[in-house]
């Protein structure tokens, strides 16, 4: 059996109480309830971004290399790519 994934520690703490926020219905930035429209606006933000156009690539990396990081993203409880996405991501995010 798979255990979830484990993208949490991967959040901010403003990523994770915007996220518990959600889940909990309430929304605490200015309003002090989730109304049904605010909800469906979050959703469809949400679906916007994690939906966004993907770009195939092709590199070429050492086997050892790739081996490491596929047992790190199984331990982690995600798919390699997704975790190459995240490197990258933070890489041009800092």
């Amino acid at each position: 059996m798979q255990t979830a994934p484990k993208v949490d520690k991967y959040l901010d703490n403003e990523e994770k109480e915007l996220i518990e926020a959600i889940e909990s219905d309430y929304y605490e930035f200015g309003e002090s309830e989730l109304t049904a429209e605010r909800l469906v606006f979050l959703q469809q933000a949400a679906k916007n971004t994690v939906n966004e156009p993907r770009q195939k690539i092709s590199i070429r990396v050492p086997k050892t290399d790739l081996a490491r990081l596929k047992a790190k993203a199984l331990r982690e409880g995600i798919p390699y790519q997704t975790a190459i996405n995240s490197l990258i991501h933070r890489y041009i995010s800092s």
